[in-house]
């Protein structure tokens, strides 16, 4: 028997593995929020639509992809527990092919990020060491349930969106698109602990330290709420002092919609989380949008 599973162990890994590691539904909002920052520049991307291109991709399927690997890399153990079907775990990407592939897309993300000049590949470097801050150790800022979900909410969202509006304008972003992108980014600290409800048994029992295991489902639910809001009615307040009330009011109906979500997700945190992340979040992102269109030819700030 031994030598029999001997002669099966897997050398190389699978290509469906491969790209199951870097988790292809995770790549939409950061490519979203850099079309955010395209729109928010208010550049027109006629003859740049290159560096919208090549940006959408080094935000997504690059950069976002590397760092799922990174994760998953780092997260094998609890992976092991958690979801033991996945690439690693399951020795469909066998030995340090994990590692070896994350640190591959290291070097493709900055050196595809060098393409879009100073701004962009200075976003790119802040991208690259956030990716392994959060899931390498000994920093590991994924052990604690505030520093690790604001991480990621900042990278997935205000980082993209500085970045397309800095590669547009090849130069630094309009103090609005700066806040507006800022407020979304903490925003998203909320969508991230939702989404740490899948792995909540296995992170209790490898000491990370998530809202879910330190707070409880339901607590940590509620904070999540407050914390995806808050930042979104601030949105709506910036918008009606700098005179876009159409726009306002459009983020009111995608708020009052999202409000609506969050009380079906307080019956149920734990269960309802999944539905919460593939219905609440489409509106929080459709709301980026709409004030990336609002200020994009705001002139109240520098």
């Amino acid at each position: 028997m031994t030598v029999n599973q001997t002669l099966h162990i897997r050398t190389m890994p699978e290509p469906a593995a491969m790209l199951r590691l870097i988790k292809p539904i995770t790549w939409f909002p950061p490519m979203w929020a850099y079309l955010c920052g395209v729109v928010s520049s208010g550049v027109s991307p006629s003859g740049q639509w290159g560096l919208v291109l090549l940006g959408v991709i080094l935000a997504g399927p690059i950069v976002c992809g590397m760092s799922q690997a990174a994760n998953d890399w780092c997260d094998r153990h609890v992976d092991a527990i958690n979801e033991p079907d996945r690439p690693i775990p399951s020795g469909r990407i066998p030995g340090r092919w994990g590692l070896w592939i994350a640190l591959a897309m290291t070097a493709l993300s900055l050196l595809v990020g060098w393409q879009l000049g100073p701004w962009g590949f200075g976003a790119t470097v802040v991208g690259v060491l956030a990716a392994w801050a959060y899931s390498a150790e000994p920093v590991r800022l994924k052990r604690s349930g505030w520093w690790g979900p604001g991480l990621v909410g900042l990278s997935y969202e205000s980082l993209p969106w500085f970045t397309g509006a800095a590669v547009l304008s090849a130069g630094s972003p309009s103090l609005a698109v700066v806040v507006i992108a800022l407020l979304y980014g903490i925003g998203a600290h909320g969508i991230m602990t939702l989404n740490d409800f899948k792995a909540l048994e296995g992170d209790r029992q490898m000491g990370v330290n998530s809202l879910p295991v330190t707070m409880g489902p339901e607590r940590a639910a509620r904070l999540a709420c407050w914390v995806m809001a808050l930042p979104q009615a601030m949105v709506i307040a910036l918008l009606f002092m700098w005179d876009r009330p159409l726009h306002a009011l459009a983020i009111v109906a995608v708020l009052a919609l999202q409000l609506w979500a969050m009380r079906v997700l307080l019956t149920d945190p734990k269960g309802r989380a999944p539905w919460y992340n593939g219905t609440g979040v489409m509106l929080y992102v459709g709301g980026m949008m709409i004030a990336a269109f609002a200020i994009r030819t705001l002139e109240v700030l520098p």
